[in-house]
């Protein structure tokens, strides 16, 4: 079984040579490890790459998308615990990515496997020799909040949220292009900000007012109905498949999303729709084929209809710009970026989204 959305023209190592001309030669080690590589079967995108609803462009994984935050924070720092800690964010994140956030009621924040990194990373023997081959100390790469570079708070921008928008933006609706990026990218140097802490700014006034733009329009495809119940349908489906035991809690953090889906066809395939009580099957159908939803103010028939209202995480960037060699933030000299992010957070779908549950 495959996933809807194959690769494309668009060439991911071309996009990360951009990120860094350099791989450098110490991460080849752990590139290689288990914690990393079964991220590979892990997207970027939240389960939206196995839906008719979305046709992205091409499949990004977890892997790549940490690999890609190294890359970038290597070729502004050159700092090996910071990359190493870049580099391995993102071992604890389970399959679907974001949907074990939803499945667990935090779409809010989608915070919750966060805790786990420090602890997977800790535990991980083959990782801790990797570290002391590099005379690192596990309190040096277990905590990528601890670099600004690397991390910190919305709006600000970090290498997380630089790179996971990039390939976000390229494959939900090819905002971005590797011409694109490059201008982009090229324009950025580390400044100081405005709570002494460093941060990556533009220096030149309209790439950081593009940027602001692009950014917030792939943002708002991710606060629309159609992402938020494309990713609380996938978290209800996999809740009820671990009620009837058709899946174990440890398989979100040992198989692939493909695997997942495999599980829950054979579990079909050996026991047909008449044991379908809970429905699982008519909902996993619905995802897989559902191709638009209903925006409404209430939700529809439950009999008929899968509906879901909920306040999802916001995610956009009011980046710094140097203005006679003086980092500030973009909406204060750019009423234009201001609008982008003012028009961005006051957006509000219906109340509702709702799809039809698929029968046959």
């Amino acid at each position: 079984m495959m996933s809807l959305h194959k690769p494309s023209d668009y060439d991911i190592a071309a996009y990360h040579r951009l990120l860094s001309p350099e791989l450098p030669a110490f991460l080849d080690k752990y590139l290689e490890l288990p914690i990393l590589t079964r991220l590979k079967g892990i997207g970027l995108l939240c389960g939206t790459d196995w839906t008719n609803l979305y046709n992205n462009r091409f499949y990004y994984s977890r892997y790549q998308h940490s690999l890609g935050v190294a890359l970038i924070i290597w070729h502004f720092t050159h700092n090996k615990a910071q990359t190493i800690a870049g580099l391995l964010h993102d071992v604890s994140t389970p399959v679907f990515s974001h949907v074990g956030d939803f499945r667990l009621g935090d779409a809010l924040t989608q915070t919750s496997t966060e805790a786990l990194n420090a602890n997977f990373i800790g535990a991980d023997k083959e990782l801790l020799s990797c570290l002391a081959k590099d005379e690192l100390l596990v309190e040096q790469v277990n905590n990528y909040h601890n670099y600004p570079i690397a991390d910190n708070e919305i709006p600000q921008l970090s290498a997380d949220r630089l790179e996971y928008m990039f390939p976000s933006g390229m494959a939900l609706d090819g905002s971005w292009d590797l011409h694109s990026i490059k201008v982009c990218y090229n324009d950025l140097v580390i400044a100081q900000n405005e709570f002494n802490s460093t941060e990556l700014a533009f220096q030149t006034y309209e790439i950081a007012e593009e940027y602001c733009r692009r950014f917030c329009l792939t943002g708002h495809i991710l606060q629309l109905n159609e992402n938020k119940l494309a990713l609380h349908l996938l978290g209800h489906i996999l809740n009820l498949a671990l009620q009837k035991a058709i899946l174990q809690e440890s398989d979100f953090m040992k198989l692939s999303e493909r695997e997942i889906f495999e599980k829950i066809e054979a579990h079909h395939r050996e026991l047909g729709n008449v044991h379908d009580d809970f429905g699982i099957y008519r909902l996993y159908r619905t995802f897989r084929k559902m191709t638009k939803i209903e925006h409404t103010d209430a939700p529809l028939d439950e009999k008929k209809y899968f509906s879901v209202s909920l306040n999802v995480k916001q995610r956009y960037i009011n980046p710094l710009v140097l203005i006679d060699a003086k980092a500030v933030r973009l909406d204060t000299v750019s009423k234009q970026a201001k609008k982008y992010i003012e028009d961005f957070l006051a957006y509000k779908d219906t109340a509702y989204g709702c799809v039809e549950i698929i029968d046959d």
